[in-house]
């Protein structure tokens, strides 16, 4: 077997073009690097140096070996983190998310069960199915059913978003909105909102949207403003509570795209470490 700082010496020496440069990227001496090719090249039965009096480069083996030394090395990396991450999901349950409902609500669950882990970011959908395979989450909850053959897609409950809007528009009199009477309308929304983005900047192809990095920005806003503004029915377990708003009214949204189908996603492999989530998940989850 081949050791992983060999391959590291001939991808270093086949980026930097010279042995003075690569021994100095390694922190090792010239000797040093010199013999570490040797074996590699004894190890592997073929001379992958041109050794001349003033000059070394790599023949075409040479050059071949150390492409393919740059993928071993990067499938070694990607072996350790797989493995690393698998163990610390058999430590504590890592939740992930692509929306940040659904996130809230495990956060609130967490406070009483210190097992609970929360990925810190919100996970795009080309995301999903890798942070799952990889082991960097167990549980994953999405707007999507992921259809791997490998993961098992539960629905749990479903996020309903609804509007904040002032007391004196005239929608505030109704029990409920459709999207399209929000038109050229402004909001103020938290920049992180995963899908949510996409479906009311299409659903209000004319509104205004002046996102927010931070929620206590957000806060200060509405405090300080009659611009509407988004919640859904997870909000409530939120850990940056929303302000007392006396000057809004908070109405459903009556579009189907405003009612979004939650899935708890994880490899088949772990339902027994899972299940008990899933069904805290479900027992917590807001009644419509």
């Amino acid at each position: 077997m081949l050791d992983n700082y060999l391959l590291q010496e001939l991808v270093t020496f086949a980026e930097t073009g010279t042995l003075a440069a690569a021994a100095d990227q390694l922190h090792v001496t010239q000797p040093t690097l010199t013999r570490g090719m040797q074996k590699l090249e004894a190890e592997l039965g073929v001379t992958l140096f041109d050794r001349q009096p003033n000059r070394i480069q790599l023949t075409l083996t040479g050059q071949f070996a150390a492409k393919q030394a740059v993928q071993l090395i990067a499938a070694n990396q990607q072996l350790t983190s797989q493995v690393r991450n698998f163990a610390l999901t058999q430590q504590a349950l890592t939740v992930g998310a692509s929306l940040p409902g659904p996130l809230q609500l495990v956060q609130h669950l967490a406070i009483a069960d210190h097992t609970l882990k929360i990925w810190p970011q919100l996970l795009t959908a080309d995301q999903l199915t890798t942070a799952l395979k990889q082991h960097k989450v167990s549980l994953l909850l999405s707007n999507q059913a992921l259809t791997d053959h490998t993961i098992t897609a539960e629905p749990i409950g479903t996020e309903d978003l609804s509007v904040n809007l002032s007391k004196f528009m005239y929608q505030a009199n109704q029990v409920a909105v459709n999207f399209s009477e929000l038109n050229d309308l402004s909001f103020i929304v938290l920049h992180e909102i995963g899908p949510w983005r996409a479906i009311v900047q299409q659903a209000i192809p004319t509104a205004k949207f002046f996102y927010q990095e931070q929620p206590e920005a957000l806060s200060e806003i509405i405090q300080n403003s009659d611009f509407p503004y988004f919640t859904t029915n997870l909000s409530r377990f939120s850990t940056e509570t929303l302000p007392a708003d006396e000057r809004r009214i908070c109405l459903p949204i009556s579009d189907a795209s405003a009612h979004q189908p939650i899935y708890a996603n994880y490899l088949t492999t772990a339902s027994t470490r899972v299940r008990p989530l899933i069904k805290r998940l479900r027992q917590t989850w807001p009644k419509s």
